[in-house]
This record gives structure tokens, C-alpha cells and sequence, in this order.
């Protein structure tokens, strides 16, 4: 059996197995992966030619808000008022834009754009293991020892490829646990930018040439290259070939030089205002490239921010955090929004559990999966809808139980992927991209 990171002479149409290190002029290192520029570029435009099988949805691009550590519904999206207090918490609530519907009291700007999201208040869950529950929030599966699955970002580059010569799948900072390939070959994973884009001098590594490596001595290397593929054309006879790599490392190239790739992923290039409306906290900067990869092309973006697993102390570490959310998130949807962007675009803000209905003994609060809230804007998901409601103690569903793997079928759909598509997985397996979730269908427009 193949390895899965492996292109096998017998899968890929131009004969090629995936190249060690050795055979790449290293510009530079693609995300965690490993891998060359030229490698990822030539990788993946084969994927593009074998794979862009599904049609695309009405949306054309996803970011997912990733919120670790499981962030309480009762302390943002869901709150309790009326609650005794050792259930409500040590916080009060802000009207929103809809009847009726409030939000914790840290998410006043989110309570202003609520009128462009869906918000579901009864994700029934199973899963109260940070790892397990992170999971099934990227894949739509529970954690098995005998596969693993690919999350939400490789499915969608899988499918689609990349656009523009950017890579299909982005994530900021850092990739989050359980979000890469799965049992998918290596090139369907995240390029992780590596650096924070709100420190100073942030630079996206293979965008910018090495230490010592100017314009020039770039250009020597290149037709030093050259010079060397030519002699092996000539004595080889794999001229087919050798003319293959080079088209991919002309990619390479014309990515590392364009100023269009550097000005994605450029943040410098935004105004004052529209970074001051994003806000200082380490979220907005990460946000804001977000929604610049998304314009820019990119199909999949992932944004993780904070910690938010907090078994104690929850009132003065939802102070610190919370704010910095609100604003960054609002930004985002409205931003999308004036940019004719929010349509075509699902930003989906997901943690992988809620927390226990009572504020415990070290003033916090436990895993609780058993129902939390996940927000929706964009895509083709209805506008202002509050969907599913908890119980008066924020501790069971009330109304409209949705599963997880619900949400991302749903995800799926408005992309254009079926969710009930078999792939195939170690030991020719054919595997369902999501096995028994379902499209809701009232969530939509």
C-alpha cells in the first residue's frame, strides 16, 4: 500500500513520485509540511487537474474562527439573565439588532451585525476531551485509531485546488491540531504563515527572499538552474519531464517575486481606519489578513484566537479576551460586507465544546459538550437568524438540536460538495467526506 503522502507512479499522470528535498532549489519552506515551493506549486496544480471534480456553491470561500480551549456559551453567545446567579455567571447582557435576542456583555459590536449572521444555540454534542472534541470539529468525525480524517480546509483543497497561484489553504498563525489532511495526500494541507501578523516585522516565510539574497544573486541562482537542466535535458533525453519541473519552478518563482502574492499577505497595505476598525488586540490583524486571503483568492482560511479554556477565573479572562473578539469579528462581516465579499464568503466561529452550566468552585467553568453555540455569517446562511435554543440553565437543547457534523455538511453544501461523497482512504477504502450529516436546510437562505 502507498504511502498517503506519497504521489504514486501509478496515481499521478505525469509519472512523478514525490521529490525528496534534494531535487528542489530550496527557496524556502511551505507551512509545517516540509515541503519546497516548487514542490507545493507543482503538487498541487496536479491536484487541480485531477480533483476539481465538484462544482462550486454559491459560496466561494470559508474562514473558520477557531476559539481553543472550548469558549462558553453563557459568557457570549447564549446568556442566562434570568438564571440563578451560580448559573448566569458574573456578567450582564447587550441588546442586539434582533427582538428578543441578547449577548453577553462583552459583544456589543457583534450585537450591532447580528443582523447579518446566524447564530445556532443547540450544537449537541458528545465529545468532552479538548483533542477528541477539536476533532470532530474540523472533520465531522469522532476520533477513530484506525483512520484519520480529513479536516473541513484539505476536503475543500481537494476539491477545488488553488486559485491564483496562491495556496487553497491558509492558516493564521499557526495549524491548529486536527486540521490538516488526514488520510488526504500532504498537498491538500495548510500553509501555516508561522508568525503572528500583528508582531513587528511580521514577513510570511517564502515570500521574502533569504537573509544575504538579493534581487540579483536570486536571478544567478535561477539561471544557474537552468543551466543545469538544460545539460541534464541533453544527456538524459527527459526533456518532457525536466520541462514539467521547470514550469513549476517558474510558479515558484513568480510567486516569490510577484508583488501580488506579497500584497495578500501584506496587512501594511490597509488603511489606518480600516485596521483601526479591526482593532489592537492580536485578533484583528488576523482577521484582517483573513479577509485579504479570501479577496486575494485564497479558498480556506483558518484564524485561531485565545484560550478560552477556562476552569478558573472565567470573569477577568473573558475581559482580557472577549473585547478583542467582538471587535475583530464584527470588523470582519462588515468589512466582508461592504465588499461585496460577505455573499460568496462563510466565516464560520467555532470552539470545540461549551462549558459546565455552573460557575464551579475555582470560579470558572468545566468541558460541557453537550450543547454550546457556533456563529454563521456569509455564504448563503440566513440573516439574522438565532437558530435552536438551550434550556434555561444553558445546559440542554430546548429547541432544534444540530450536531456538528450537521453544521459542516451544511458548510459543504453551500460550497458545492457533496457531503456524502466517498473518498478513498488507506486500504482503498471509500470513505465518506462526512458519514450521517445532514444539510439544514432552515439555516439557508
Amino acid at each position: 500500500m502507498a504511502r498517503k503522502d506519497v504521489v504514486t507512479w501509478h496515481d499521478d499522470p505525469a509519472h512523478f513520485r514525490k521529490p525528496g528535498r534534494r531535487e528542489f532549489l530550496r527557496v524556502g519552506v511551505v507551512g509545517a509540511l516540509g515541503l519546497t515551493l516548487g514542490d507545493f506549486l507543482r503538487l498541487t496544480a496536479w491536484a487541480d487537474i485531477k480533483n476539481s471534480v465538484s462544482k462550486e456553491g454559491p459560496a466561494k470561500g470559508v474562514i473558520q474562527v477557531v476559539l481553543p480551549g472550548g469558549m462558553a456559551h453563557q459568557e457570549s453567545w447564549d446568556p442566562k439573565p434570568e438564571a440563578p446567579l451560580e448559573y448566569r455567571g458574573p456578567f450582564g447582557v447587550v441588546k442586539t439588532r434582533l427582538p428578543g435576542v441578547a449577548f453577553s456583555e462583552h459583544f456589543v459590536q457583534l450585537a450591532e451585525v447580528v443582523d447579518k449572521m446566524t447564530v445556532i444555540r443547540s450544537i449537541a454534542g458528545k465529545e468532552a476531551d479538548h483533542g477528541r472534541a477539536a476533532y470532530a470539529m474540523f472533520t465531522g468525525y469522532r476520533q477513530s485509531p484506525t483512520i484519520e480524517h480529513p479536516s473541513l480546509g484539505a476536503v475543500v483543497a481537494h476539491e477545488f485546488g488553488p486559485r491564483h497561484n496562491l495556496p487553497a489553504y491558509v492558516a493564521i498563525p499557526t495549524v491548529p491540531e486536527h486540521s490538516g489532511t488526514g488520510y488526504l495526500p500532504a498537498q491538500y494541507g495548510p500553509f501555516g504563515i508561522g508568525t503572528d501578523p500583528g508582531r513587528p516585522g511580521y514577513q510570511v516565510r517564502d515570500l521574502t527572499l533569504p537573509p544575504g539574497v538579493d534581487d540579483i544573486r536570486f536571478g544567478k541562482r535561477q539561471r544557474i538552474r537552468d543551466l543545469v537542466d538544460a545539460h541534464f535535458r541533453e544527456r538524459a533525453g527527459k526533456a518532457e519531464a525536466l520541462g514539467a519541473m521547470d514550469e513549476f519552478y517558474q510558479q515558484a518563482y513568480a510567486l516569490i517575486t510577484s508583488p501580488a502574492a506579497r500584497e495578500a499577505f501584506d496587512i501594511s497595505r490597509e488603511s489606518a481606519a480600516t485596521r483601526e476598525m479591526y482593532g489592537a488586540s492580536e485578533a484583528g490583524p488576523r482577521f484582517l489578513l483573513a479577509r485579504r486571503l479570501i479577496e486575494a483568492g485564497v479558498r480556506f482560511v483558518t484564524v485561531s484566537y485565545g484560550a478560552w479554556d477556562h476552569h478558573a477565573g472565567i470573569e477577568n479572562a473573558i475581559r482580557r479576551q472577549a473585547p478583542g473578539l467582538d471587535s475583530a469579528l464584527a470588523a470582519l462581516i462588515r468589512d466582508l460586507d461592504q465588499r461585496g465579499l460577505l455573499d460568496s464568503t462563510i466565516v464560520l466561529v467555532t470552539s470545540e465544546f461549551g462549558r459546565t452550566p455552573k460557575i464551579n468552585a475555582s470560579a470558572g467553568r468545566d468541558h460541557y459538550p453537550r450543547v454550546y453555540s457556533v456563529g454563521v455569517a456569509g455564504g448563503g446562511f440566513k440573516k439574522g437568524l438565532v437558530y435552536g435554543s438551550s434550556n434555561s440553565t444553558a445546559s440542554e437543547p430546548e429547541e432544534n438540536p444540530v450536531r456538528i457534523e450537521d453544521v459542516l455538511t451544511t458548510v459543504y453544501h453551500q460550497l458545492g460538495i457533496n457531503g456524502d461523497k466517498e473518498l478513498m482512504a488507506p486500504g482503498n477504502r471509500l470513505t465518506k467526506i462526512i458519514d450521517g450529516g445532514e444539510v439544514v436546510k432552515d439555516l439557508l437562505s
